[in-house]
């Protein structure tokens, strides 16, 4: 039982932003430090990656684990109410980073998704994006 009314849980959910998110700006401040400049959000590519590196035809997706489903993280459970439409609501998010992916790679682009909780050990993700970007 949700401990919120369906009014509050609503506002509640509204809230919740689909860019400038905490993780992206941890990627975004971590990738810039590195130097490297990208550009945001790009809406003429298919899934509108979070940071577009355009000389270098890559891209890179945050994600959030409970919103992407990430396997196997404890950040991505299932709340306990509307489980129904939670179940739905995370696989059609995963099935539609699988269907960008693939648009992107057809286009030429590689793509790179940085999940939210890999974001706890900052060296190894900083070289794992390091290692993407400068790969031919």
């Amino acid at each position: 039982m949700d401990r919120l009314s369906p009014e509050r849980r609503s506002w509640l959910m509204s809230r919740v932003k689909s860019r400038d998110t905490r993780p992206e700006m941890a990627v975004r401040r971590m990738v810039f430090a590195m130097g490297y400049r990208y550009r945001l959000h790009g809406r003429h590519l298919p899934g509108k990656p979070d940071l577009v590196f355009s000389s270098r035809r890559k891209v890179l997706f945050v994600h959030g684990c409970f919103w992407h489903g990430h396997e196997g993280c404890r950040l991505s459970g299932i709340p306990k109410t509307n489980i129904g439409f939670w179940q739905s609501k995370i696989v059609s998010n995963r099935e539609r980073d699988t269907r960008n992916l693939q648009e992107l790679s057809t286009l030429g682009w590689s793509a790179l998704a940085v999940w939210q909780c890999e974001l706890k050990n900052e060296e190894e993700i900083a070289q794992k994006i390091h290692d993407f970007l400068e790969s031919p």
